[in-house]
This record gives C-alpha cells, sequence and structure tokens, in this order.
C-alpha cells in the first residue's frame, strides 16, 4: 500500500468479525481508527443527557463520520472506518469522502458465510461500548444489506483465525 494517505472503508454485517479486522488494520497503519457504533452511542448519550433525543439518530452516526474522516485525510492521515455500510447510499458516501480529500480508497467488505458460526459470533458477542445492546441474531438476519455492485476485497472468516484474516488483508491491500 501507498504511503499516501488512504481511507479504508470496512463494511458487513454484526458479527462476521469486521471490527477486530478494522482495529488490526488501523494499528497496523496507525490510522485514524472510526467506528460507527461509537460515534452513534456518544451521540446518543449527549443528546439523553442534555434531553434533546427524539428519537432515532438516523445518519447522525454517519455523517459525522464523514466529516471526521474527512479532515483526518486532509490533515494527511489514513483512515480505517468501520461500520456494516448496509447500502449503496452510504458506500457511496464514503467514497465521496475520499474523493473530496483527493485520497484513495479501499473497499473491505468482511463476511462470515457460516451461519452456524456468524450465528455464535452474534450471541456471545460481550459489548465493548457503554450502553450498546448488540443486535439479536434475528435482527441481523432481518436487516437490510444491499448486494455489491463494485470491486472490493472481500475477507471470508469463518474458520479462519483473526491473524489469517489480517494477513490476507495485508497481502491484498499490497497487491491493490
Amino acid at each position: 500500500m501507498t504511503t499516501r494517505p488512504t481511507l479504508l472503508i470496512f463494511s458487513g454485517l454484526p458479527g462476521v468479525g469486521k471490527t477486530t479486522l478494522a482495529r488490526t488494520a488501523a494499528r497496523g497503519l496507525r490510522a485514524t481508527y472510526l467506528r460507527i457504533d461509537s460515534i452513534e452511542q456518544a451521540i446518543e448519550r449527549a443528546l439523553r443527557e442534555t434531553g434533546r433525543l427524539t428519537g432515532d439518530l438516523g445518519p447522525a452516526g454517519y455523517m459525522a463520520a464523514y466529516a471526521l474522516a474527512r479532515e483526518a485525510l486532509l490533515l494527511g492521515q489514513s483512515v480505517v472506518a468501520d461500520s456494516v455500510n448496509p447500502i449503496e447510499l452510504t458506500r457511496a458516501a464514503w467514497r465521496e469522502v475520499a474523493q473530496d480529500a483527493a485520497a484513495p480508497c479501499v473497499d473491505v467488505e468482511v463476511v462470515c458465510s457460516d451461519p452456524a458460526e456468524h450465528k455464535r459470533r452474534v450471541e456471545t458477542r460481550v459489548p465493548d461500548i457503554p450502553g450498546m445492546i448488540p443486535p439479536t441474531w434475528r435482527q441481523v438476519c432481518e436487516r437490510r444489506y444491499e448486494p455489491w455492485g463494485r470491486p472490493r476485497i472481500v475477507i471470508e472468516t469463518a474458520g479462519r483465525t483473526p491473524e489469517d484474516c489480517a494477513a490476507e488483508l495485508r497481502a491484498k491491500l499490497g497487491s491493490a
């Protein structure tokens, strides 16, 4: 991978191993790490404490993350964005952030094709963000997740260690 500031856009359903892989990539690249779950929880907590939370946050977490990513890229820092990105609209918005900052971007989709393993991961997940309630297996299965129509790096995590997945990602980024 080049030394130019780059936006790595991690996408995938909850429980596929996306956050584990994104954190590893961020550490290895010494990149700014933006996790939508953390941003949304912070916004929700602030609005709840001020009595201004009136319903669903909508796209607030994504909008905040786009702004933070753009600023980091403009400062010359690579960014690892960690979010479900279930629809083309959010995926395109991340790419637009990179374009606005004149930075390259790479889409990375993390998948777990073994339903039993994926279910086990979702059901045994321990939240690492205060106040966050992880989705149930049913919610993950019912989640809207649009198919991809663009090239991307796909990392399969079923039956593999996080270290093996990270090594595969490094190899694929090196050849990208």
